[in-house]
């Protein structure tokens, strides 16, 4: 075969994909005379354990001395710390008998903390004591003021237990807020006023047999965890999933796209294990008997730089991360040849999710990885909500077309039409049952057959071959009336302006609701002049029909998105409604009759 590695001006549509072993294409399709159109997998969903904490003890026996978990000694410095299999059971036993012994009966456990090998303890001992774990955020606990959505948690749950390792950071929070009696365990106890146990002495108790007969009551249907949602529009709503919905999603993802993603392989991850998609990697990797390299990076202009350090170090055959990480770390490969051999190594899936990935950054990897290897990488969406555990889409065929791909085994979708977009609705064993204490918002989130909406809009690449999957076409809370009763479809306009603006452009918040003209706050990834900028988005209008899709103004923010403001999420997304929020003033100036010099003025 020809090495088109070699050859800069080959198309690298044209070199052959790196085998990944996906799970083949064989669909069941439904449409109904009321438009209406169910597409599930014809293949089974696998057996699966849903009793979780059972099947970790049963891989930690396995694999014994073998590495669990690495992290860094410190941020930017120090050598990676492990953690074995062996070592890491005995903890989970350990913390397990602790709260046998002192944990208030029925009441979950609120977990506060960053990725950390204790954030695992804490979460498998939990469960084996067969107590549900709330994570959530740390950025929780330092935004100071009343510290108003942690509130709120602690008042949804009523924990009989709080941890948080890092007690200089949660340190504020727990002093502040009205804890009533729950028991606080923390790595220092005398940095707070208010009692607590040190997490060091819950780790000296000897486990006795309760622990592994509290293991085998477990049933499926208890409740293993509250997830937040985003919170986007308003206080975060909790997310009850059972063991059942947990064990089902990591079947579903496993016998998709498992054989390549290798989660019994080495793995190197940033997503927040707050989250569901970063929980899921770190429980999808214990209990597969993988290695999980803990990435103190993230995709931001300070932390990026940890993630691409670890890259350089560190070979995987997976890569997860979200559309923003990817448009850095294309940045990155092209500039860094040494960091570009390395990372296709082994490379042979790559996921985002989160959010679309732009076409313009697919396109740059893929040629970045034909020039390393002449082969082209598997790129897999991964779809999903709090609400489904993970993902419960993947892209599992050969595709260069950025979308959300096909349903998983065990998952079936509807999708009512939406005018010529189509409204996304989910059910299966993965699916939540509802919200905590929330009757009224769990009612309106399913529809008449059991069906959860996400809220989110699909279109199929290709109507009459719907192997070819689905493509994200916006979310419905992203659209907004202007001021002449024109609909913005915002995720969908956000997506083709990052295209037309990569990659100097990072990402962009349309404004605004009841305006006269539509209007753009954007990041850039270098130094780019605003008349260039001025001139690619009157070419982007060129392509528009209507008012409501064609930018007037815009302004270069020069500041990044804060996450502790809530304009970006821990996974890397941005917040649209929380950045227009904050920056009112910036918005304002887009709308002023006579703009300042800063304001780019686009017709």
């Amino acid at each position: 075969m020809k090495n088109l590695s070699s050859d800069q001006n080959v198309d690298f549509r044209s070199a052959p994909f790196r085998d990944a072993k996906l799970l083949p294409v064989d669909l069941d399709v439904v449409r109904r005379d009321d438009g209406c159109v169910l597409v599930r997998s014809r293949i089974p969903l696998r057996d699966y354990e849903a009793n979780i904490a059972a099947d970790f003890a049963r891989k930690a026996k396995e694999m014994g001395d073998a590495p669990a978990l690495k992290k860094r000694v410190s941020l930017g410095e120090g050598e990676w710390e492990t953690t074995t299999y062996r070592e890491l059971k005995d903890q989970v036993d350990a913390a397990a008998q602790w709260l046998l012994d002192n944990a208030p009966k029925g009441r979950p456990l609120l977990l506060m903390s960053d990725n950390t090998p204790s954030f695992s303890v804490i979460t498998f001992a939990a469960w084996s004591a067969g107590i549900p774990v709330c994570p959530v955020s740390m950025v929780y606990g330092a935004l100071g003021g009343d510290f108003g959505r942690l509130k709120h948690v602690i008042g949804k749950i009523k924990p009989g237990v709080i941890f948080s390792e890092n007690t200089e950071a949660a340190a504020s929070a727990l002093e502040a807020l009205d804890l009533g009696d729950a028991l606080v365990i923390t790595g220092q106890p005398d940095v707070i006023s208010k009692p607590a146990i040190a997490y060091n002495n819950i780790l000296n108790t000897v486990p006795t047999d309760a622990v592994q007969q509290s293991i085998s009551a477990l049933k499926l249907t208890d409740t293993a965890a509250y997830m937040l949602t985003s919170g986007s529009t308003g206080l975060p709503k909790l997310v009850v999933i059972t063991f059942d919905n947990l064990a089902a999603n990591s079947a579903q993802c496993q016998q998709t796209v498992g054989k390549a993603a290798g989660w019994d392989d080495v793995m190197l991850d940033w997503l927040p294990w707050h989250h569901a998609a970063g929980a899921f990697v770190m429980r999808a990797v214990l209990l597969e008997g993988g290695t999980l390299y803990i990435d103190d990076g993230k995709p931001t202009p300070a932390l990026f730089k940890e993630s691409i350090r670890n890259l350089r170090e560190v070979a995987v055959c997976y890569y997860n991360n979200v559309p923003l990480g990817y448009g850095m770390l294309a940045d990155a490969i092209e500039s860094d040849p040494v960091l570009s051999k390395k990372f296709f190594s082994r490379m042979r899936l790559m996921l985002y999710g989160g959010a679309g990935l732009s076409q313009p950054v697919y396109d740059r990897i893929q040629k970045a990885a034909v020039k390393e290897t002449g082969h082209r990488i598997t790129f897999t969406s991964g779809y999903g909500a709090t609400e489904t555990v993970s993902a419960f889409m993947l892209i599992h065929f050969e595709t260069d077309d950025v979308g959300i791909g096909l349903p998983t085994p065990g998952a079936e979708i509807k999708l009512v039409p939406q005018g010529d977009r189509y409204e996304l609705r989910v059910k299966g064993p993965n699916v939540t049952s509802g919200y905590l204490d929330e009757p009224e918002k769990t009612a309106a989130s399913f529809d008449e057959e059991g069906y959860y909406k996400t809220g989110d809009l699909a279109v199929f690449h290709d109507e009459d071959h719907p192997e070819k999957g689905l493509a994200f076409a916006g979310r419905a809370v992203e659209e907004f009336k202007l001021a002449s009763g024109g609909w913005v479809y915002g995720g969908a306009l956000r997506d083709k302006l990052l295209k037309a603006l990569a990659p100097d452009v990072m990402d962009v918040v349309l404004c605004d609701e009841n305006r006269p003209y539509l209007a753009l706050l954007m990041w850039t990834t270098r130094e780019t002049s605003a008349e260039s900028l001025r001139d690619r988005l009157r070419e982007f209008n060129k392509t528009q029909k209507g008012g409501s899709s064609r930018i007037v103004r815009a302004l270069v923010l020069t500041d990044p998105p804060d996450p502790n403001a809530h304009e970006m999420s821990d996974k890397g997304t941005v917040n649209r409604r929380a950045v227009i929020d904050r920056r009112a003033s910036d918005v304002e100036r887009l709308f002023v009759d006579t703009p300042d010099a800063e304001i780019i003025i686009v017709e």
